[in-house]
């Protein structure tokens, strides 16, 4: 694990379109990596957000609610972080504006209903 001493790393991959996020499965115990699409208001530090488009329903959901501990890779470089579903309404809709934000310009589709259906989830970053 990388610890961080500066947002140097974070600033560095903030533009990138995935973060790779490992959760433990809360049936099998086995590590469990998904490839997602992230976000981080410089605003808020060392968090960055996702959502959950099939919401609590969502495999990587379920474990990080059983087990927050998390892992989170950016480039070459691994974060240990702690997961939590975002139920803050300030927080929740900055982190739906600011994924949706990133990723509607880069993207063909229309995700208007996905930025407001998907269930935010914030990974909180540990040095």
């Amino acid at each position: 694990m990388a610890p961080f001493n500066t947002m140097d790393a974070l600033d560095i991959s903030a533009d990138d379109d995935y973060c790779y996020l490992t959760t433990c499965g809360r049936v099998s115990g086995q590590l469990h990596e998904i490839e997602i699409w992230f976000a981080r208001d410089p605003a808020v530090g060392a968090t960055l957000h996702l959502l959950a488009g099939a919401g609590a329903a969502s495999d990587w959901v379920r474990n990080l609610q059983a087990d927050p501990a998390v892992t989170v890779r950016l480039r070459d470089v691994t974060y240990r972080a702690r997961a939590r579903v975002v139920t803050d309404p300030d927080e929740e809709q900055r982190a739906r504006d600011t994924v949706f934000a990133k990723y509607q310009p880069r993207n063909d589709g229309e995700l208007v209903t996905w930025r407001a259906r998907a269930l935010p989830v914030a990974l909180d970053l540990q040095s």
